[in-house]
């Protein structure tokens, strides 16, 4: 049996020492108190897992004790010590969510049994916790849907940093939602109730994104008719994000390095200096020491914004998290659309599995909606995707019936590439879009030996 923290509340020393020998024989550790006032005071920060309390104290009545703790700590088990003419109060602390109560005299056989029940019901009930916790995680992060290792991996850091001040760097290939995360870290963060400004650096000309991130006085330039809030200001006490960093002119990343190490924005053509306090996400496509050793990404500038970087992976390298998006996006493109599709096919989950998605989830959430718009029955079928998806070019993936559980789907896919390639697994990695260790991880999750049989 695993050992517990157990607090025991008796005001008679012999008893209290007593129960505290019998508990310590079977390796739990134990504390004692002999009044409610005690009690409540050892029990700050001790975290105990059990208490076993007389109802009778000196200064109040052990209910007393039971309800602070549970206050503190739901998951607290307690036992109730009681005197025969004392029993209706104990039934009421069963009531109260006393795990049991046990009458004088008992012996130590009954209370380390009873101990020992209450323990292994504590330990239950956190255990089944812990699983709705990771299952909760695994289906997704708000928005953000994954169950992938690596998506697990994002959920994690996102968690790490939310509640921080710290600057986000978000790495990934267009499409895989690097907004999204963005999004749901300021939407955790202390923040969240301050404003959330975000601008594009490759959608704007230098110019232009020079005027909207650091504003500027009437007459700084032509066109300047009016004085003008930057963004940097405008995210005074929230957060702002900065997407596509790399491709910011790297004269305004030398400003904005200086905003970030002084916290001082200066409007253009102003003399004043303006106090901002705001929390930086940023984001590329691009790898950022690429971007670095390119000469488009000061070192500097990244050394500053990266504190904290989540990499998220392409959709080819997740392709688990295929049919979980797809049955998302359908849900969502049904209800917004009234449409009565309730499935995709089995050849169309096929063919989403071996489709490399160079528009990662973004490409996905395109083509979901498009084939509910056009689907004319409750299945999705292969003709209702875009050509990209609707026409294969390989004929030897592609043929034949594939069986209908998405496990099936998936292993048959394999070893349709396989056989295609003559088992060359770089070659039938590529042609279903995988790197070579996923495809051996699926390999082995399928049963599939690494040699032809």
């Amino acid at each position: 049996m695993k050992a517990g923290r157990i607090l025991v509340v008796d005001d008679e020393p012999t008893m209290a020492d007593g129960l505290r020998l019998v508990l310590e024989a079977e390796g739990h550790a134990v504390v004692t108190a002999g009044s409610v006032a005690q009690a409540v005071e050892t029990a700050n920060g001790h975290g105990f897992h059990l208490a076993i309390v007389d109802l009778v104290l000196p200064d109040g009545d052990g209910l007393g004790v039971l309800r602070e703790l549970k206050r503190r700590d739901s998951a607290i088990e307690v036992i109730m010590i009681t005197a025969h003419g004392s029993i209706p109060k104990a039934v009421e602390a069963t009531k109260e969510g006393a795990f049991y109560f046990v009458t004088k005299p008992f012996d130590a056989e009954e209370i380390t049994s009873l101990a020992g029940k209450a323990l292994e019901r504590r330990w239950l009930v956190a255990e089944a916790t812990d699983l709705k916790r990771r299952l909760a995680k695994t289906s997704g992060y708000g928005e953000i849907l994954g169950s992938a290792p690596t998506m697990q991996r994002v959920f994690e850091l996102m968690d790490a940093v939310a509640t921080s001040d710290a600057n986000v760097l978000i790495v990934g290939e267009s499409g895989t939602g690097k907004e999204l995360v963005a999004d749901a870290i300021h939407a955790r963060s202390p923040r969240s109730q301050g404003p959330w400004v975000k601008i594009n650096c490759a959608a704007l000309p230098k110019d232009l994104i020079e005027s909207e991130l650091f504003g500027h006085v009437k007459g700084a330039f032509t066109g300047a008719t009016t004085d003008k809030v930057g963004l940097l200001e405008e995210a005074h006490r929230g957060s702002i994000m900065l997407d596509e960093i790399t491709e910011m002119p790297l004269d305004l990343q030398a400003k904005l390095l200086r905003v970030l190490e002084e916290r001082l924005v200066r409007r253009i053509g102003g003399s004043r200096t303006i106090p901002v306090d705001f929390r930086l996400i940023t984001s590329s496509n691009r790898g950022p020491e690429d971007a670095v050793k390119e000469g488009r990404l000061r070192q500097d500038l990244y050394f500053r914004i990266n504190t904290v970087t989540i990499t998220l992976p392409p959709l080819r390298e997740r392709t688990g998290d295929i049919p979980l998006l797809a049955r998302h996006y359908l849900q969502r493109f049904t209800a917004k659309h009234g449409r009565a599709v309730e499935t995709l096919s089995p050849e169309t989950y096929r063919r989403f599995l071996a489709h490399p998605w160079p528009g990662n989830v973004r490409e996905l959430e395109h083509a979901i909606e498009r084939a509910v718009l056009v689907a004319r029955g409750p299945e999705i079928g292969v003709g209702d995707l875009p050509e990209s998806l609707g026409v294969s070019t390989d004929t030897s993936v592609s043929a034949g019936p594939l069986p209908g559980s998405l496990e099936e789907i998936e292993r048959a896919s394999i070893l349709r590439a396989l056989e295609s390639t003559n088992w060359n697994k770089q070659a039938a990695a590529a042609l279903l879009g995988l790197r070579r260790p996923t495809l051996y991880s699926k390999m082995r999750k399928h049963g599939i030996p690494q040699r032809r049989t």
